[in-house]
């Protein structure tokens, strides 16, 4: 058995779009199904999702027979959530609020092992087929994918230093709490914001790193990819789920009022 190969992180070292998904459901059944639909990455969130490892891995398993690289996003940039992320079979991690480069270096150094990092170490994980996969100790660095999420005032003004640490495969800006702490809480769209955002693709096109962003409008993914994002992701399972059922109700002349009380 050998160790999989991570094709998002090798169609990033190339250049090549990406177009993603982002996942909060926390459902194993709704991984499969949107694991289906020809993504190239999914986000398994875990910082704004109640999504613990048990969970989480059983939907890594869901996305194993489709065509998405799951990416999972820890709830924190700590040692500890990260191995254990990573011992359950997680190849790319999405690590949010990263301010420096020490922060940066650090959600690095928690996915490499020594010497290169501080991973811990077990020989029966997930990850490592259960032991089945030769080498694994010395092989499984080069395939997991770092990202790290830039997502204020502050660490944009550090942008170059954070995406120049060894390790950190791309960069991915987080609109949301990037326009608050612009102080536009509510509107990533503040043209303020927006040049902020398409300053960011500048900056780290100029220095050979790739960036990545969430949107649910596909207006606003289709300018970000012709400014230069390279890994999008374009809506949300919840989006989704929320959005149609909405539509479906709608149609049939149902109130949001006579929905939630079940009358007619």
């Amino acid at each position: 058995m050998d160790l999989p190969t991570n094709a998002f992180k090798a169609g990033l070292a190339r250049g090549e779009l990406q177009i993603g998904l982002w996942s909060s459901l926390c459902s194993p059944i709704v991984a499969e199904i949107i694991g289906y639909s020809g993504y190239d990455w999914i986000l398994v969130d875990t910082e704004h999702s109640p999504n613990e490892p048990p969970a989480v891995m059983a939907q890594l398993q869901a996305l194993q027979a489709g065509t998405a690289t799951p990416i999972v996003r820890p709830a924190w940039n700590d040692p500890v959530l990260l191995k254990r992320l990573l011992d359950i079979g997680a190849q790319a991690v999405l690590i949010p609020f990263v301010q420096n480069a020490e922060e940066a270096a650090k959600a690095v150094a928690a996915c490499r092992y020594p010497p290169a990092g501080i991973r811990g170490i077990t020989g029966s994980g997930r990850g490592s087929r259960y032991g089945r996969i030769p080498d694994y100790l010395k092989r499984a660095d080069g395939e997991i994918c770092v990202l790290v999420q830039v997502e204020t005032g502050e660490a944009l003004e550090q942008l170059e230093q954070i995406a120049s640490v060894d390790g950190v495969d791309g960069v991915f800006i987080g609109p949301s709490d990037l326009s608050a702490s612009m102080g536009h809480i509510g509107n990533p769209n503040h043209p303020q914001v927006q040049a902020a955002i398409q300053n960011a693709v500048k900056r780290l096109t100029a220095i050979g790193k790739p960036a990545g962003i969430l949107t649910p409008s596909e207006a606003d993914a289709r300018r970000y990819i012709e400014w230069g994002y390279r890994f999008v992701a374009v809506g949300s399972d919840l989006g989704l789920l929320a959005k149609h059922a909405d539509a479906l109700a709608k149609s049939f002349g149902v109130t949001k009022g006579a929905a939630a009380t079940g009358s007619r």
